[in-house]
């Protein structure tokens, strides 16, 4: 398995984000070809390094690499200007075991 966390730094608009993360580009992102899950959250308040953790989980990294390549995948990463204003990381991983 071969998951893709994106790590969201803290906006400067809490809710507006919230809204479009949530109404706009979450579905976009459920639109994802070979996407298995889709999860997201906010961290603890004891951990509030990031805004917000997604984690996308694909069968393999070509997998997740063709997926964001796809139209898809080019939709949601462009839809990133209209709300992650305050950057994101982006890590690939693959699951040992």
């Amino acid at each position: 398995m071969h998951d893709v966390f994106v790590l969201y730094n803290h906006p400067d608009r809490p809710q507006e984000f919230d809204a479009h993360y949530r109404d706009v580009h979450s579905p976009l992102v459920n639109e994802l070809p070979k996407l298995r899950e889709f999860t997201w959250g906010k961290p603890s308040e004891d951990d509030r390094s990031y805004y917000v953790v997604a984690r996308l989980t694909y069968d393999s990294a070509a997998d997740a690499a063709e997926s964001m390549a796809s139209p898809a995948g080019q939709k949601s990463v462009d839809d990133l200007a209209n709300f992650a204003g305050a950057g994101v990381t982006v890590l690939n991983t693959t699951r040992a075991g």
